[in-house]
């Protein structure tokens, strides 16, 4: 599999073999060296090979092997006649990133305070693997109620102010979830995992706004410079990875009685129309607004710190959400070719201005695209620009690795570690449970975004550096 340039930070993955499209890998001089080091390519030309893709298959900048799809790609496929993937959406359901305001400055956090705000967001969110709820499991009816409509459900209940849904994608709930789709086992997961941030790349950052290069946008969006920010990333826990794990089989063993040629088990796949697509569909819409929710009620308890800590209510400190974007989902979305199911994984979406399906409070600038960094480097907020059109409106999600977990670990030492964090306070005495997370083990954050910024793919809005990370740590 040999890239061939196409432009500018732009490469084309030609169709071959049994490929029904072309591959177009976005990456500048910095980034290509690193494409060769793994399978993401070949998995680019699998999804290519799939019935019903259609335009080409695409890799962001971050692009790195995943299961299925890599992780930094987006697929396609049309309506009715394509098929769905639960590989090309991912384990991690609706994975993805919201990002809180205050109307603190940076001069208002010292070490000290940022050292108790940690204490007191861990107190009230568990971190980890397999960690459950402080608020224990969330009675049957209630759970039901979250999967099918999503974050207003915990709204009505106090968990959040009532314009938050407004500042999320899909407004908190994706469409069509139906709970009688996802297996008891992955409820059983799901139903004690609500507010817990999880493990691996999973975390919540104290943030400030470090540079604005658009200041109408930076304003419209609530920005300013040295302004405390908190960025959540994390998503559907084990309720969603179940749920994927669970439809591979499913669609492994239907795709094939439906004369589908799989080429990898990752990319199991059935039609869209047949009964175990929907089901998928329907199961895995469960998951993303388990997601959303999880992200609502992270929210609620980062409030509850920020007020223990500053003494002051959350309204008073102004820690409103300013969006929450999804990376790993499949839509339903109108584009030129028509109605399309889009599977991102990985991805983030990118509307641009005055795209009829921005949310409202978004309509004339676009919504807020949030692309977090790797532990300790800076994080940027975007938004998208027409000519995203040519990805079906998506860009990066975030850095991408370099290197395996177990690479990161054997490579990486505690002094390089606690080197490149220098400036932010972290738990450096779990510092070998971080060491797959450093920075050392992920790509440039600048270059990623540089290289879409610079075929005006995205405009850049603000640059934001973490003064204090929680990981999710096992």
């Amino acid at each position: 599999m040999h890239l061939i340039p196409a432009g500018k930070n732009r490469f084309k993955l030609p169709r071959q073999g049994k490929m029904k499209v072309d591959g177009i890998v976005y990456l500048n001089d910095k980034l290509f060296r690193h494409i060769y080091r793994d399978n993401s390519l070949k998995q680019l030309a699998n999804a290519a090979s799939l019935p019903g893709v259609v335009r080409n298959v695409f890799g962001m900048p971050d692009i790195h092997q995943g299961f299925g799809l890599p992780i930094g790609g987006v697929m396609a496929t049309a309506v009715p006649e394509g098929v769905i993937s639960a590989g090309a959406v991912g384990m991690d359901i609706n994975c993805g990133v919201r990002l809180i305001t205050t109307n603190l400055s940076r001069e208002d956090v010292n070490r000290r305070i940022l050292e108790n705000l940690i204490e007191a967001i861990e107190y009230f969110v568990p971190t980890g693997i397999g960690k459950k709820s402080r608020r224990g499991e969330f009675k049957r009816d209630l759970f039901l109620k979250i999967l099918h409509h999503g974050v207003p459900v915990l709204i009505d209940e106090g968990f959040g102010w009532k314009e938050d849904a407004s500042f999320i994608e899909e407004n908190g709930c994706l469409p069509g979830a139906k709970s009688e789709a996802v297996s008891s086992e992955a409820m059983k997961r799901g139903a004690s995992q609500l507010g817990t941030l999880g493990g691996g790349n999973h975390f919540i950052e104290i943030q400030f706004v470090e540079e604005v290069y658009d200041q109408e946008t930076a304003s419209r969006f609530g920005f300013r410079e040295n302004q405390i920010l908190v960025m959540i990333h994390t998503g559907s826990r084990g309720f969603g990875h179940q749920i994927c794990t669970d439809y591979t089989k499913i669609l492994y063993k239907a795709g094939k009685n439906y004369g589908i040629e799989i080429p990898d088990k990752g990319l199991s796949c059935a039609p869209i129309n047949s009964p175990e697509g929907k089901a998928y569909y329907a199961a895995m819409a469960c998951a993303v607004n388990f997601a959303f929710c999880n992200r609502q009620l992270i929210t609620h308890d980062v409030r509850r710190a920020f007020q223990e800590v500053f003494q002051k209510s959350a309204t008073e400190l102004e820690m409103k959400i300013v969006y929450d974007v999804a990376h790993n989902i499949a839509k339903f979305e109108q584009h030129r070719e028509g109605k399309l199911l889009v599977h991102r994984k990985g991805a983030t979406r990118a509307l641009p201005p005055y795209h009829p399906t921005n949310p409202p409070v978004y309509r004339e600038t676009g919504h807020p695209v949030l692309i977090p960094g790797s532990m300790g480097t800076a994080s940027y907020v975007l938004v998208g620009t027409p000519k995203a059109e040519e990805p079906f409106f998506s860009v990066n999600h975030g850095a991408g690795r370099v290197l395996s977990r177990t690479a990161a670990e054997k490579e990486i030492s505690k002094e390089e570690l606690k080197a490149s964090m220098q400036g932010v306070v972290f738990d450096e005495k779990a510092y070998h449970l971080l060491l797959d997370e450093a920075p050392a083990a992920y790509k440039n954050i600048d270059d990623v975004v540089d290289t879409l910024a610079e075929i005006d793919f995205v405009k850049k809005v603000t640059r934001l550096r973490p003064l204090a990370v929680i990981k999710g740590k096992d």
